[in-house]
C-alpha cells in the first residue's frame, strides 16, 4: 500500500514539473509565420532553455523570448529538467512581385456612380487604410468619377478637391448628380447647434474641425462646394470640441455640433454620459497574456471597475457589453451614440506583430482619430502613467473603428502589453485594474474641470 501511495505522489509531482513551462505563443507546436523573427511567450516556475539558451524570466516566471527565423523550417527545442518540447516554425519564401505598379487612368468621358452601401468611406488617397478618410457617405449619394486607380474611382468634388471611392462600393447610373439646395434651418438647443440643409438629392460632404467648423456640400448647382463656416469657439466660449455629426435623413442633411458641457467644478462628472467599451468578447478573445489570460476578460474587469469609479463620481455610464458576449464594432459605436454619450472609451490590452520584441515594448498608449480627441487622450495618458508608473507608450493617431466616431470624444486605451512579461504581471492583478480605472476617471475629471483652458 505504501509503495502505491509513493508511486502516486511521485507521479503527481512529475506531472507538475512537466507542466512547468506554459507557452501561450506560438499557439501550436507546428506553425507557419511569415516574418524574420518571432517570440515565445509564456510562463515557467523553473529554469528552462530554448535551443540550449537559458530563457530569462521575471520574478513571477513570465517570459518573452525572441528568436530569428530563416526561410524554411526552423526547429526549436524547449527543455527543462524533466522534458523536451519541439516547436517547428516554417517561414515561407518571400514572394517575388512581377507586376507593374497601378497607374491612374483618366476617363475621356466622365461617369456617374452612386454609393451602394450605408457607410462608404470617401478618402483623400486611393488607399484602403490609414488616416485618409474625408467622410463616410450613406446609400444613394451620386458622384462624378473622372478616373480610376488601385481599384478606386477618382471623384470630382470641385476644381481643387478630389476624393476616392472604392469601385466595389458604387454602382453606375445615368442621372445628373447635381442637387438643388432650397435653404436651411437653424435649431439651437441646450445640447447642440443644429443646421438642417434642404436638398433634393444626397451629395458628398466634408466636415472640417477647428475653432471655426467648416461644412462643404459638393455637387450643389451653381454653388459647389456650398460652404458654411460656424465660429464654434466664439459661439460656445470654449476651445474644446465635444463631438459633432453629419447625416442625411431623407434628402435633408443634418449637421449637429455639440455644445460644451456645463460642469460643476467640484463634481465635473456629475450627469456626464460616458460609454465604456470592453474590447473583444465572445468568440473574439483578443490577445493572450503570458499567463494565459484572455484579453477580453481583462478588458471587461477593468471596464467594470471604470464603470464603478465613474458612477461613484456621478457619471451616467453605459457599457457596450457587461458579459462575455460578442458585439460588432459598428454595433458598439451605434449603441453608444443612441445613448447620446459625450465620451466613448474603449478598453484594450496590447500585443505586437511577430517582427517586434515584447521586451522592448511596454506601457500605456492611447489611440484617437479626430483632432478634437487628442487633448482628451493626452490628459488621460498623463494621469495613467503618473499614477500607475507605467511606461508612456504615447498618444497615437490611428484609423480604428471605435475612435472614428465623431459624435463623442472617442479614444481607445491600451492599458498595457499583455505579452510583455512585466506588464502581464500587472494586468492580471485586481488592485492594478482598480488603480487603472481610478486614473482614467481622474483624467476625465481634469479634462472636464479645465475644459476652457
Amino acid at each position: 500500500m505504501k509503495r502505491v501511495i509513493l508511486f502516486l505522489v511521485m507521479f503527481l509531482l512529475s506531472g507538475l514539473v512537466c507542466g512547468a513551462v506554459e507557452v501561450v505563443y506560438p499557439r501550436a507546436q507546428n506553425v507557419t509565420i511569415n516574418s524574420g523573427s518571432t517570440f515565445f511567450v509564456g510562463n515557467s516556475d523553473s529554469e528552462f532553455k530554448i535551443n540550449g539558451q537559458t530563457v530569462p524570466r521575471n520574478n513571477k516566471g513570465a517570459f518573452a523570448y525572441v528568436v530569428k527565423l530563416n526561410v524554411g523550417e526552423n526547429v526549436f527545442t524547449l527543455e527543462d529538467s524533466v522534458k523536451k518540447q519541439i516547436y517547428k516554425i516554417t517561414r515561407p519564401a518571400p514572394k517575388t512581385y512581377s507586376g507593374t505598379p497601378s497607374k491612374q487612368i483618366d476617363f475621356t468621358d466622365y461617369k456617374t456612380v452612386m454609393t451602394a452601401g450605408d457607410t462608404v468611406p470617401m478618402r483623400s488617397t486611393p488607399v484602403d487604410a490609414g488616416i485618409n478618410r474625408l467622410s463616410v457617405l450613406p446609400y444613394g449619394v451620386m458622384l462624378t468619377a473622372s478616373g480610376e486607380k488601385n481599384g478606386f474611382y477618382k471623384i470630382i468634388l470641385d476644381n481643387q478637391d478630389a476624393g476616392w471611392i472604392a469601385k466595389h462600393s458604387v454602382v453606375d447610373i445615368k442621372e445628373n448628380p447635381a442637387a438643388n439646395l432650397k435653404g436651411y434651418d437653424y435649431i439651437d438647443t441646450d445640447e447642440f447647434y443644429t443646421f438642417v440643409f434642404h436638398l433634393d438629392k444626397k451629395v458628398p460632404f466634408v466636415i472640417e474641425e477647428g475653432s471655426t467648423m467648416v461644412l462643404k456640400l459638393y455637387n450643389v448647382k451653381d454653388n459647389s462646394p456650398y460652404t458654411m463656416e460656424f465660429p464654434y469657439a466664439e459661439a460656445s466660449g470654449s476651445k474644446k470640441l465635444y463631438g459633432y455629426s453629419g447625416e442625411f435623413i431623407g434628402n435633408d442633411f443634418i449637421w449637429k455640433i455639440r455644445k460644451p458641457l456645463k460642469t460643476d467644478k467640484k463634481h465635473p462628472l456629475k450627469g456626464v454620459k460616458i460609454a465604456v467599451d470592453a474590447g473583444h468578447g465572445g468568440h473574439e478573445c483578443g490577445a493572450i497574456s503570458c499567463f494565459g489570460e484572455k484579453e477580453k476578460d481583462i478588458n471587461l474587469l477593468i471596464s467594470k471597475d471604470l464603470r464603478t469609479e465613474l458612477k461613484k463620481r456621478g457619471a451616467d455610464v453605459y457599457m457596450t457589453r457587461t458579459h462575455d458576449t460578442y458585439h460588432g464594432l459598428k454595433e458598439r459605436v451605434t449603441s453608444a451614440n443612441e445613448q447620446n454619450s459625450v465620451i466613448l472609451i474603449s478598453i484594450h490590452g496590447n500585443a505586437l506583430p511577430d517582427n517586434l520584441d515584447p521586451n522592448k515594448n511596454s506601457g500605456t498608449s492611447i489611440f484617437y482619430y479626430y483632432d478634437m480627441a487628442k487633448p482628451f487622450a493626452d490628459c488621460i495618458l498623463k494621469e495613467m502613467t503618473t499614477q500607475l508608473g507605467m511606461n508612456n507608450d504615447k498618444v497615437r493617431q490611428a484609423s480604428l473603428a471605435l475612435v472614428r466616431n465623431t459624435n463623442a470624444l472617442s479614444i481607445l486605451i491600451e492599458v498595457g502589453y499583455l505579452i510583455n512579461p512585466d506588464d502581464s504581471v500587472l494586468l492580471r492583478e485586481s488592485d492594478f485594474q482598480k488603480a487603472a480605472a481610478h486614473a482614467i476617471a481622474d483624467g476625465i475629471e481634469k479634462f472636464l474641470k479645465y475644459q476652457d483652458e
